[in-house]
């Protein structure tokens, strides 16, 4: 673009708007091309000391454009018979940066020494129109500068963290682009000065690499200094980058390489894991912490609260998704060593037994579950290879064999197979289904589920309470013996007599065979009933299913995934990933069922059953082999036959003895030993009479009108309503223990003046369930930024905000008023 067409162009941006332009070309520099713009139906005037007239001309003629062209020296004051005109119409002059700041609508004229250094920026329009949207009217040098900055990144704000977080991303990447751009357009030296000015990082030769390991340094060593408002404004950037989710992976990427160049991992192999907890941005930390964390558990020379202190802390990591497993897995181990080791020595009565397993002791078989699987399905086993070695060894000889010999103890008396504590399983339908249907008009749904045992519907039943406007409560019955699927499903149907077939297929119910869905829906079709598939209801379309719904007063669904992996050799160690499958699947069946209109439904099982995850010593098999006049079947954890010969291998009851019909007597191998089975699997078993076994769960699911789910109450406890420091310690008290309904609650911490951030933002979680008060207060620094200066002796105010819901937005929920009063005798001249 020549220098004449440049200036034409401005004239015509100009005049499109306005009727009278003057122009001011003191050297006459265009006088001889004046004639040569088209301008169109614009009258163009030179003033030739003939001012007078010109005005004359102006303020006569209301209609017309005019453009007065004025060269040569301009009077001043009111000797200009002419400034009144140019005050009210404006002033054209037709050197570029000055024409650039009117272009710009910029007034101030300050800022042309900004412009004339900058002049290679504006040579693309594009880059001066995307400037131009970003500019306010009082913007200084500085601004001007860094809208330029932002226009050259594409950042989202021209703020130092917005260019700081688009120059991190690209450096990420292994580019450097957008930085090259800032260079070219002489931009580098005010981005450099800023940082210094405002990070705190100054260095001769600066590069963006230097950089990032200068920042992730000092977050390392969480931005201590003798001067801790040094690096404040640093601090909080850091903090809002690392928990921005949009620059989280960078960050993540970031800090790797640093970690690498800082060698990171020599500085803190002597340092305590304690020490290390609340340093969340190096991934050799969470290793340190997940190395020493679970020797100390193994060791048990640390306690489950502090256990899950540190976890607590360390859901703040960078690779919190990366080794969410390796935490879990040392907090359930934790939580199962504790339990194993306060069990009691003995065991007073069946009754208190089966009282206490479903208050208390059903939480170890629930932790080393959830240890277990977290441990198969972690990235990385090895850190924790010594601690499953100990948690395998108490679980199975400690709590499994020694404690399990303490429950046999208690059964050894036993006559018959019966409990005051809980209902024979083959009361359920008498006892849980006949009160809903009795009516005739309401109707019921039971899900059975395979091999779902205490432990695991205690699971279910909080993950359906979670859910908004459904409630449901966990109860049990005395599993049938022997604990095996033919007779637990048959216990389960309406009927008043059970009787074992020699070789334990089938049951007999009232005469009739209990095996097989279409056997099952043959007896509920007598009570108005019907027995389908959960594969089926799954597949099945909401109308259908609602259409089906109407046709029938009772429905059993049958659900197999837990005892399907389980009872084979290949794939019982599979169970606890079935236990997974199972609670998602039940969770998925509830929901469907209620949106088909069912308000009733009772979920449960045919059993329990045992496991650990490592092969059983000889010790748990039995060397003798059940004798009897005849003997008809004999499993893992189970014989049948005919006057079966007593033994102390073993419990025997008759067919009388256990509640059923016929002349068919049991056998159960006494505590948890096992009878060998060639081909059989040797880890997951079911068919006796241990408490996992026999105590089967029984869960009742009703659906509420009303929203019943809430966040829990955190609250501001202020020590203070002053600031007199660079920063704020705050306390919060979580009101209430966190339950089914009162859900946990993540929590954002910021100090502002109107819509102005003038701190770090830190991010608590509050997740107890503490009872206890003390247990449920957290406490958080806010550090804050350079911008908090100017606000001195002013009231700001703190804010609590709360993640909404599938955004990455927050809302407030709660706030504190406070007023800064610092002297600023130590502080850094900024």
């Amino acid at each position: 673009m020549t220098d004449l067409t440049f200036v034409q162009d401005a004239l015509q941006n100009r005049l499109a708007s306005q009727r009278v332009l003057f122009w001011h070309d003191p050297a006459g520099e265009y006088a001889a091309d004046l004639d040569e713009f088209d301008l169109g139906a614009v009258d163009v005037i030179r003033v030739e000391d003939n001012e007078f007239g010109v005005k004359n001309t102006i303020l006569a003629d209301h209609v017309s454009k005019h453009l007065v062209y004025r060269s040569g020296d301009i009077p001043r004051g009111t000797a200009n018979w002419l400034l009144d005109l140019e005050l009210a119409y404006g002033v054209f002059t037709a050197d570029k940066t000055s024409m650039l700041q009117q272009e710009l609508g910029l007034s101030d004229p300050s800022l042309l020494p900004a412009i004339e250094e900058h002049q290679k920026f504006f040579a693309a329009n594009s880059r001066k129109q995307a400037l131009e949207k970003l500019l306010n009217d009082g913007d200084d040098a500085a601004r001007l500068r860094a809208k330029m900055c932002q226009v050259l990144v594409k950042a989202s704000g021209h703020k130092l963290t917005d260019i700081v977080r688009e120059l991190l991303v690209e450096n990420a990447a292994g580019k450097s682009a957008k930085f090259d751009e800032i260079v070219t357009f002489g931009l580098d030296r005010f981005f450099w000065d800023g940082l210094a000015n405002i990070y705190k990082y100054a260095r001769k030769t600066p590069t963006i690499d230097d950089f990032v390991l200068w920042m992730f340094d000092r977050a390392v060593q969480d931005f201590a200094s003798t001067t801790p408002e040094e690096f404040r404004n640093i601090r909080s950037d850091f903090n809002a980058l690392r928990y921005d989710v949009r620059t989280q992976d960078v960050m993540t990427m970031l800090a790797s390489r640093a970690s690498d160049a800082l060698d990171v991992k020599s500085k803190i192999e002597h340092r305590d894991y304690r020490e290390l907890a609340t340093i969340t941005i190096v991934e050799e930390i969470d290793r340190k912490v997940i190395v020493d964390l679970a020797t100390a558990v193994a060791a048990q020379s640390v306690t489950p609260r502090e256990v899950a202190d540190i976890v607590r802390q360390r859901q703040h990591s960078l690779w919190i998704a990366k080794y969410t497993k390796l935490y879990e897995a040392i907090q359930s181990a934790s939580e199962m060593l504790a339990a194993v080791a306060s069990l009691p020595y003995a065991i007073p009565s069946t009754a208190v037994g089966l009282e206490k397993y479903q208050s208390d002791w059903f939480r170890i078989d629930q932790h080393y579950r959830w240890f277990t699987y977290a441990y198969q399905t972690a990235d990385f086993q090895m850190p924790l290879e010594a601690l499953k070695a100990e948690v395998d060894k108490q679980y199975a000889n400690k709590y499994l064999y020694d404690f399990g010999g303490l429950w046999q103890q208690t059964l050894e008396p036993m006559s018959a197979w019966k409990s005051a504590a809980l209902a024979p399983q083959a009361k359920f339908f008498d006892r849980h289904v006949v009160p809903v249907v009795k009516d005739g008009r309401t109707k019921v749904v039971v899900i059975v589920s395979d091999g779902m045992r205490y432990e695991i519907a205690e699971e279910l039943t909080s993950m359906i309470r979670n859910e908004d406007r459904f409630d449901a409560s966990l109860s049990a019955v005395l599993g049938s013996l022997p604990s095996y699927t033919q007779l637990g499903m048959a216990s389960l149907l309406p009927q008043s007599r059970l009787e074992l077939d020699p070789e334990g297929l089938p049951v007999l119910a009232d005469g009739k065979p209990t095996n097989g869905t279409a056997n099952r829906n043959k007896i509920l079709e007598t009570v108005k009933g019907r027995a389908i598939t959960a594969a089926e209801v799954l597949a099945m379309p909401g109308a259908e299913l609602r259409e089906l719904y109407t046709k029938h007063q009772i429905f059993y669904v049958y659900h197999d995934r837990i005892d399907a992996a389980g009872d084979k050799a290949p794939s019982e160690r599979t169970v606890f990933e079935a236990a997974e499958e199972t609670l998602r699947e039940l969770l998925l069946l509830v929901k469907k069922w209620t949106n088909a209109n069912a308000t009733n439904i009772l979920i449960t099982a045919d059993h329990g059953f045992l496991y650990q995850d490592i092969p059983l010593e000889q010790a748990y098999y039995l060397s003798e082999t059940p004798q009897g006049d005849a003997v008809t079947k004999t499993n893992r954890r189970y014989v049948l036959g005919r006057s079966l010969k007593p033994s102390p291998s073993f419990m025997t009851f008759t067919s009388a003895q256990a509640g059923l019909a016929g002349n068919i007597d049991i056998q159960i191998p006494k505590s948890i030993h096992r009878i060998p089975h060639p081909g059989a699997g040797t880890r997951y078993v079911h068919g006796g009479a241990s408490l996992q076994e026999i105590v089967v769960p029984v869960i009742t699911v009703n659906k509420k009108r009303k929203s019943d789910v809430r966040p829990v109450n955190v609250d501001l406890m202020p020590e203070t309503d002053k600031i007199t420091t660079g920063q704020l310690a705050v306390k919060l008290l979580q009101r209430e223990p966190v339950t089914d309904k009162i859900q946990p609650r993540r929590v954002r911490l910021g100090l502002y003046v109107g819509d102005e951030l003038i701190s770090d933002q830190p991010v608590l979680t509050f997740d107890s369930a503490s009872d206890d008060q003390r247990d449920r207060y957290q406490r958080a620094v806010l550090y804050l930024t350079q911008d908090a200066d100017q606000y001195n002796n002013r009231p700001v105010e703190l804010r609590l905000e709360e993640p909404i819901p599938n955004t990455t937005q927050w809302k407030s929920f709660s706030k504190g008023n406070y007023t800064i009063k610092r002297s600023f005798t130590t502080d850094f001249d900024f």
